[in-house]
């Protein structure tokens, strides 16, 4: 029986000494990376994680990146990506010790790293023990993963302050509990930056080729601006970092009956407000119209966030709901009693997405627009993959869809294409853009140019974009704007 002890006692010294080695490697490893960014939050973290990365590289800052999300990358210095290898495909967080080691080798300024870890005290510990960040950044707070952090939204704002440096500097676009994120801040030497969205411009903006938010930007330009790149460089640095794959994108779709068919992943934003907002933005910038279709992917371990997108289905005023995955039953008891919406399910985990694909597409209407929600996992990924297969739609809008604006139509054809009258097929619509749906008027090389933007914004009670002599923030040279499907 002594032996056996000795044994038991043998390995468990072994083990101690092995985790002391470890951790001073680890700490090692560290020293070498002396600016670390560590990107927490609910919504947004795996953008603003490539934004950061974008914006530093900007700057002449040897930058490496990690996201989690959708689809976990290793960004390099020169922003190439590659998938993070997963034992059996199992996130855990032990594996930023591996993407630490790694980044150290090419002796980096700048490490930006999203947090993986959900559960509070693997949070704390993902910060104390794993990246040691030196600019923390708390993108939001949101109603996710309350099982986890909740049950209140104060509670889950506290859970993610437990990723503040502590002496360091962390930065927030959150307003409505950012009272709280001061209070815990405050606890740990802190420094709290509060950035303010409308600080960046809607032509900064057009400079994406991709939807993002203001919020993602302004975080990025104060991470930036905390490692000394200055605005200009940081914006180019940001239009030229490659988007997540979970990014808001809208496809044209032709279906195999001719159907015509517009549709938004929106899976990423997989809380009900984000949902709420991307949706209400594609709308407002006309990338999705009326009649909407909604499919909702349910999952057996979220069956609260299933609950929770069948509740907004009201809000999106959705005119078809298709229910995929398993389990349907907790999205459709979401619904409200006596709603008009229809309902079609096709859940079950082991249907074959090929035909729920064909069924959802045998549904539709002649020319719809259609939003999934929920997560993306399981029988997301399958559907979209099936989508993937379709020939896509490089038709466009009929001029006559523009509204009157209160102009001739030979200076409609002008304001729209101004190198091509005789076309009666206007641009497609740019993201972010002052006017409405359709009227693209941003031609810089027109003589007329600042004139027709005043006519569009005075007919649209809407301000007037300003030059680069009226905003100091444009006195540096902005890009030609990009739609969502224009070549890079």
């Amino acid at each position: 029986m002594l032996f056996l002890y000795s044994i038991v006692l043998a390995s468990c010294t072994l083990l101690w000494v092995a985790g002391i080695v470890e951790q001073r490697r680890h700490f090692a490893s560290l020293e070498q990376i002396p600016s670390r960014v560590l990107v927490n939050g609910i919504r947004g973290k795996s953008s603003i994680t490539r934004l950061c990365a974008g914006a530093l590289r900007g700057g002449g800052l040897v930058t490496v990146a990690k996201t989690t999300g959708t689809a976990a990358r290793f960004i390099h210095p020169d922003a190439t990506e590659e998938p993070v290898y997963r034992k059996f495909g199992l996130a855990n967080v032990v594996e930023q010790i591996g993407i630490v080691r790694r980044a150290a080798t090419y002796q980096p300024d700048a490490l930006v790293i999203e947090c993986m870890a959900v559960m509070p005290a693997l949070q704390e510990i993902n910060q104390e023990k794993l990246i040691r960040s030196t600019i923390g950044v708390l993108c939001n707070v949101r109603e996710d993963h309350l099982e986890e952090m909740g049950p209140t939204l104060d509670d889950v704002a506290r859970s993610l302050c437990r990723s503040m440096p502590v002496g360091g500097v962390c930065v927030t676009a959150e307003k409505d509990r950012l009272h709280i994120l001061q209070e815990e801040a405050s606890k740990r030497s802190c420094r709290l930056i509060a950035v303010d969205p409308e600080s960046v411009t809607d032509a900064e903006l057009r400079g994406f080729g991709w939807y993002t938010f203001k919020e993602n930007v302004a975080i990025a330009l104060a991470v930036a601006e905390l490692l000394g790149v200055d605005r200009q460089t940081a914006m180019q640095g940001m239009w030229e970092a490659p988007p997540d794959p979970g990014v808001l994108s809208v496809e044209r779709f032709i279906t195999p009956e001719g159907k015509k068919l517009r549709f938004a992943n929106v899976f990423a934003a997989n809380d009900p407000e984000s949902t709420l907002m991307n949706v209400r933005q594609l709308e407002e910038l006309g990338a999705i119209r009326r009649p909407l279709n909604v499919v909702i992917n349910c999952r057996p371990d979220r069956i609260e966030r299933n609950t929770q997108m069948g509740a907004i289905i009201p809000d999106l005023a959705a005119e078809t709901v298709f229910l995929i995955g398993h389990p349907t039953k907790s999205a459709r008891d979401a619904l409200p009693a006596g709603s008009a919406v229809r309902v079609v399910d096709l859940g079950g985990d082991r249907r074959n997405p090929r035909e729920v694909t064909e069924a959802i597409l045998a549904n539709l209407g002649s020319a719809s627009s259609m939003v999934a929600i929920g997560n993306i996992h399981g029988q997301g990924e399958l559907f979209l993959d099936c989508l993937a297969g379709l020939p896509k739609d490089e038709s466009e809008d009929r001029l006559d869809a523009v509204p009157e604006v209160g102009l001739d139509q030979d200076t409609m054809l002008i304001a729209l294409v101004p190198s091509q009258v005789a076309m009666a097929r206007p641009p497609e619509p740019e993201p972010y853009s002052w006017v409405g749906p359709l009227e693209t008027t941003h031609n810089p090389h027109h003589p007329n140019q600042r004139e027709l933007e005043r006519q569009f914004a005075a007919h649209h009670d809407r301000p007037v974009s300003p030059s680069a002599a009226e905003d100091p923030r444009l006195s540096y040279a902005l890009p030609s704007p990009r739609g969502i499907r224009d070549p890079r």
